[in-house]
This record gives structure tokens, sequence and C-alpha cells, in this order.
């Protein structure tokens, strides 16, 4: 593993299934009556968040704890970022403070690579999602999700799978990720949206693209239904959202189209009756609760792998885990 994870690009497959692979080791652990490692003990993770999240704060948050870092939550609303501080400033002061990681979620593309690569901050740099850019922790959990379902788990890659990704393709850093991680493991991307909502230059990422959603549904072993952002929205993309839904969201008519073992996935928050009805959001088929379980699993993969090792946190011999737990080691 490389210092940072800046962009699910700079994965390679052998990192991006080492991940995978580690985070069903972390998953072990979440069955367990008492859920923590001391892999992490004694570091210090900051979550570094200068825009809102729920989900993704929470889920670092829990995966630093499980792993026994000490974690320090950082909002920039109430803070000192508030009054003017730069972000310069603000690493300088993590840095002081003794910070092993940084995960930072910001408005603004780039700047996690501006903090990974600046030299204010000796630490690990952790993206959690900048502006339209990227957001590499959640395609790892969407290719967890779907490695689990679709291609028997440990040890396999995403080979000959068709993923489709339907919506706000302009917006989303999550579809950008997805796109390199899943063309990386193995699988073939399709995005689907209406033309507005289509990034210029698409034509040179690693995939297809579609503005027919039901020309590829029948085909796809999993449909990725993303959010519509309108809060980054400053113009009028389609004509309404009656329309929108009609053409580009997934009901149970489209959900009965779709292979049998295929499955429905979405990063949330969700807007249900627009890109997807509740009739498919709350169906078995949805693994869009299942991805937030899973997210703790790679988050602490990813922090011990920047942090701790770069072999699996929990070794198996006859499926008898060798690694210290809290439970064997309550000092």
């Amino acid at each position: 593993m490389k210092r940072h994870l800046i962009s699910a690009a700079d994965l390679t497959r052998d990192d991006a299934v080492l991940i995978l692979d580690t985070a069903e080791e972390m998953a072990r652990v979440a069955d367990r009556p008492i859920k923590k490692l001391p892999t992490l003990r004694g570091r210090t993770v900051v979550n570094l968040f200068f825009e809102d999240s729920t989900r993704t704060r929470i889920s670092f948050e829990a995966a630093a704890k499980r792993l026994s870092a000490d974690v320090i939550n950082f909002s920039a609303k109430g803070s000192s970022v508030s009054k003017g501080e730069s972000l310069k400033d603000t690493a300088l002061t993590l840095e002081a403070m003794g910070a092993d990681a940084v995960v930072i979620r910001h408005h603004d593309s780039g700047a996690p690579h501006r903090l990974a690569t600046s030299g204010w901050i000796g630490g690990s740099v952790v993206n959690a999602g900048d502006g339209t850019h990227e957001h590499p922790t959640q395609a790892l959990l969407d290719a967890f999700t779907m490695r689990r379902h679709l291609a028997g788990g440990a040890g396999h890659d995403l080979s000959g799978r068709r993923i489709t990704i339907v919506g706000d393709i302009l917006h989303s850093r999550v579809a950008r990720s997805n796109v390199h991680l899943l063309t990386t493991l193995g699988a073939q991307v399709t995005l689907v949206a209406p033309p507005t909502l289509v990034p210029i230059g698409v034509e040179s990422w690693p995939c297809e693209v579609a503005y027919d959603l039901d020309s590829v549904i029948a085909k796809s072993d999993a449909v990725m239904m993303l959010r519509v952002q309108r809060e980054r929205m400053n113009a009028a993309f389609f004509p309404t959202e009656r329309e929108y839904a009609r053409r580009y969201g997934l009901d149970g008519d489209r959900m009965a189209r779709m292979p049998e073992h295929a499955i429905v996935m979405h990063p949330g928050p969700m807007n249900r009756g627009m890109e997807i009805t509740a009739e498919v959001a709350d169906s078995p088929r949805c693994t869009a609760v299942e991805q937030v379980t899973n997210g703790v699993s790679i988050r602490m993969a990813v922090l011990y792998l920047l942090l701790g090792g770069n072999e699996p946190a929990v070794t198996t011999s006859t499926d008898t885990p060798t690694a210290r737990t809290e439970e064997s080691n309550p000092s």
C-alpha cells in the first residue's frame, strides 16, 4: 500500500484485492462480542470534515475505534476555519498535535491531494470525498459488496461482471471512483444519465455511456442508483423531477427486468420517489444498508494497511482467528 489513499485510480488490482481481502477479515471482528483489535493502539486518527456528512464520518470513526486508535473529530463549522483559517494552518495544527492519519472531506476538488503532497503533515491522508472529484473508500465498499454477491468473496475480483451506474454522473465523485476501481477489478461499467448530467470528456473514461436505462438493465449484474445532487446544481439539468423519475428512476417494473441474481445499490442518502422507489429501496435485492455495514470493514482495512502493515490484520488457520483481539488481550 502507498502512504496515502487519494484516488481509486492510484490502486492496482493487487492493491484493491488486498484491501478487499483485509476487509473480509475485519468483518469477522464485527461478529464477535467485543468488536475490537489492538492494532492501532496509540495512533491518532483525525476526521477533518469541511463538508457535512453523517455516514462517512461515523463510519471512519467506528473503524478507527475498532482498531483501538484515538479519534479526533474536527468539523469546519464552529472552528477556526469559519473565522478564515486556511487549510495549511489547520494542517500544521493537526501535525503539531501528532496526527498519524487525517481523513479529509472537502468541498473543493483536489484538497486531499494538496494536503498529501504539501509537506504540511507527516501522517497518512485518506480522501473521504473531495468536491466532484473522488470518494475512493465508497468505491471500495461498493466493490466489496458486489464481490460478496457476485463473485464469491475473498481472493476474487469482478472480472466479466457488468455494472450499471445511473443518475447524476456530472456531480458524482462516487461514480468517478467506481469507474476507476471497478475497471481495475475487471468489471465492465456502463454509465446511464441524461445528456446534461454526463461530464465533458467522459469519452476518455474506461467505460461505456448510454442514455436509455431500459436498454442496459436486462444485462446488468448490479445497478447503482446515484442521488441527484440538487445542492451542486445551478441550472435546470432536466425538465421536472417526474420526468427524471420516469426515464431514469428505478421502480418495481424495471427491477423485475433485471437478472435474478442482480443487485440494486445506492451510496445514500436516497431521494425516495425520484431515483429509486420505496418498493425497490425496501426490497431484499437492495444492498444500501449492507453497504453501510461494509463501509466500516473497508475503512478499518484502509486505516490498518496505511498505519499498521501490508498483511491481513486477522490471520486464519482452518478458520480460527489467531490475531490478538481485545478479548484475548484485555489489558
